[in-house]
């Protein structure tokens, strides 16, 4: 092993776009093959995948000292786990299906009991199916509508291709049917004889939709439905009643839906409204009536309005549930007898529930100052029993069915630690960060009761602020290995997000993306002033789209952290999206902007792009790490952000990159592998904090 860093050679590549020329010392790094090495990671070039191991070998090298603490970590995370830990069986005719875990086991297994309870029987053991692959995912899995057969898909390379098998109930046994290159979603013919799925294309795309018939090749497939613009994501799955296939497509701005009767798999899918540019939408059906959840006609934090079935076009559309600025509509699910919406205000989220023949409303809210809401559709649409999971910070996940009908709650199930927690030992608590604009930032912070608020704690900050997704501050019992340890943990709760409603999520993108990275440092600076901690401090952890954010912060603000953990970091945006045969850049340009097409979009992205504006100065303690088979955020983004860095900075780090050889862009997929993982990112931020800071090599 070696504490010498390795050195990417440098092979410059130029381009040029609207009249300014980029030099790409490391655009080697990317295979020219790498739609093979997705499916096949051994094919990665030779003098790639050497330098590839050789950042793992270093960073090993390097945190040798951590080994015994991350072992250490690792069995304190695994001790909170209920390792034969079990989901509440959910109900559809004569049975319940659920999903279990054997003590022990890396992955789940599948089955079934009658439904008012008895012996469970399992169909699919994810465990087996595992045996002997470096990678294992089992995807989808979704029985037949005469619960004779399951559909089960998996995928066992981490690139995210699902092959799909249908699995006998009545004899245990797989059929002959395979159908290979999916999304591994699955909606099922009222027969039972068929199903449909998405299939990906080449650059992994799903554009299309096939219909599968049992006991036939998958080159007999019948194409339903096929996208056109490579911008759009597909997916599908059932409607609120079981009663259709909804083909749900849409980008980061505009959506549009599709309804194929499950009883008459011969007619075209139905369309619902054109897409308009903008307008998103979804839709839920109640007999000759949709449910509409959209954001039409201004509406940006959503509403909810019905149309007929038989005449579903936007000129139809009456608003049930008006518009309601600061009050964002999050989802819609629907029952015979009600409808369900889940909102968010202020961070906060609630369930709202509507008798539909009175129109009685009440709500489903708790009284933490920060929480984290989830409903559970089940199968079943004739049903007054809700089910919902509520979580906090400091307050392990509780599942409750509720009776819609007399308002009465019933907890089915209480997240069990197995090797202790007392709520009680733990304070959750938010602030607010003013921001450059002014703009209120809140923050959700968790830390041990008997934390001194003196500013000499060091402190984990995590953030995405992307895509309008939302931070929930809910529970984790990893985090608690880094609390007890002293650490506060901290939630940004950033634009680009949808914490604070959709409007939120629209003033942290394209040209307002920079307002998701000072937001950031705003949230570091204000824990600071709060005396939680102190700059040099403060770790900064974020994955994906919140890997980007990451190495923008490193770039502006590094001087308010001790280390950075950037996991699977999208870090390469300007290259990234002049690429469009990459599988998530045509859609991802409503996200960031076109910057093949678009000057201003090309030099807005410049402007922030993480590698670009990589610079000669300090930085802090750097952690970045990848997956060789990630379709998503590809592994020679953080392999080349690495190499620049190390070239470019003039004192700080060091910079480590560790790549999963053998998984993609959720990581290791057994869930006690997976924590190898976290127990490395806790490690390297409490070293990050206790160190000397060794310079730049």
């Amino acid at each position: 092993m070696t504490s010498t860093p390795p050195k990417a050679e440098r092979r410059p590549h130029t381009s040029t776009h609207h009249s300014i020329t980029l030099t790409d010392d490391y655009a080697w790094l990317k295979d020219a093959n790498w739609q093979q090495v997705l499916r096949e990671p051994s094919l990665l070039a030779p003098d790639i995948r050497a330098y590839l191991e050789a950042e793992n070998v270093y960073s090993n090298a390097l945190l040798a000292s951590t080994e015994p603490l991350q072992k250490e970590l690792v069995a304190e995370m695994r001790g909170r786990i209920k390792e034969d830990d079990s989901t509440v069986p959910s109900p559809d005719g004569l049975f319940a299906y659920f999903t279990k875990y054997r003590e022990g086991g890396q992955h789940r297994m599948i089955g079934r009991q009658p439904r008012d309870g008895g012996d469970a029987r399992f169909l699919l053991d994810g465990d087996a199916l595992a045996e002997g692959k470096k990678f294992f995912k089992l995807g989808d899995a979704r029985h037949s509508p005469d619960h004779h057969l399951e559909a089960w898909s998996a995928d066992d390379r981490g690139s995210e291709y699902f092959t799909i098998r249908i699995r006998d109930w009545d004899n245990g046994a797989d059929r002959a049917d395979v159908i290979e290159e999916t999304d591994g979603g699955v909606v099922w013919s009222a027969d039972s004889r068929a199903f449909y799925y998405v299939k990906l294309d080449d650059n992994h795309r799903p554009l299309q939709v096939y219909r599968h018939q049992l006991g036939t090749p998958q080159s007999d497939d019948v194409l339903v439905y096929e996208e056109q613009d490579a911008g759009w994501f597909t997916h599908i799955h059932e409607s609120a009643s079981g009663r259709f296939c909804v083909i749900a497509g849409g980008d980061h701005e505009t959506s549009e839906q599709r309804l194929i009767d499950l009883a008459r798999p011969d007619e075209p899918p139905r369309l619902i409204a054109a897409r308009e540019d903008g307008v998103q939408y979804s839709v839920a059906d109640r007999g000759s009536e949709l449910f509409i959840l959209t954001n039409a006609d201004g509406a940006i934090d959503f509403k909810i309005v019905t149309a007929p079935l038989a005449a579903p076009e936007r000129a139809n559309w009456r608003d049930l549930i008006p518009y309601r600025p600061g009050t964002y509509v999050l989802d819609l699910e629907l029952y015979s007898g009600h409808m369900v919406r889940l909102e968010r205000a202020n961070a906060l989220p609630s369930i709202v529930i509507r008798d539909l023949a009175t129109g009685d409303e009440h709500a489903i809210a708790f009284g933490e100052a920060a929480y984290s809401l989830d409903t559970h559709g089940g199968y079943e649409f004739d049903t007054t029993t809700l089910r919902f999971s509520y979580s906090s910070m400091t307050t392990p996940s509780e599942v409750f069915d509720y009776d819609m009908a007399s308002h009465s709650r019933t907890l089915r199930k209480r997240q069990e630690i197995p090797s202790g927690h007392d709520p009680a030992n733990y304070v959750t608590t938010r602030i607010v960060a003013k921001a450059k604009d002014g703009a209120e930032v809140p923050v959700s912070i968790l830390h041990r009761k008997d934390f001194a608020r003196d500013g000499r704690a060091p402190l984990l900050l995590y953030g995405y602020g992307s895509y309008g997704h939302a931070m929930p501050a809910s529970f984790s019992a990893n985090r608690l290995s880094l609390v007890d340890r002293g650490f506060v943990y901290a939630i940004a709760h950033i634009r680009g997000g949808a914490d604070k409603g959709w409007g939120w999520y629209l003033d942290g993108k394209r040209e307002k993306k920079i307002n998701t990275f000072d937001d950031f440092a705003a949230c570091g600076r204000a824990l600071i002033a709060a005396d939680y901690t102190s700059a040099k401090n403060i770790v900064g952890h974020g994955g994906s789209a919140g890997g980007m954010l990451m190495g923008a912060v490193a770039n502006r603000a590094g001087e308010l952290f001790a280390g950075i953990v950037a996991e699977v970091p999208f870090v390469d945006v300007l290259n990234t999206m002049l690429d469009d045969t990459l599988p998530l850049t045509p859609p991802e340009w409503p996200e960031w902007g076109n910057p093949i097409t678009s000057d201003k979009d090309f030099r807005t992205i410049l402007a922030y792009s993480p590698y670009e504006n990589v610079a000669a100065k300090d930085y802090p303690a750097i952690l970045a790490m990848g997956g060789l088979t990630d379709p998503r955020v590809t592994y020679w983004e953080p392999a080349k952000w690495v190499a620049r860095l190390r070239a470019t900075m003039t004192s700080g780090g060091p910079v480590l990159l560790r790549t999963n050889m053998g998984a993609g862009h959720g990581g290791a997929s057994g869930r006690f592998d997976r924590l190898d993982e976290v127990a490395l990112a806790y490690a390297f931020a409490l070293w990050a904090v206790k160190r000397d800071r060794p310079s730049a090599d």
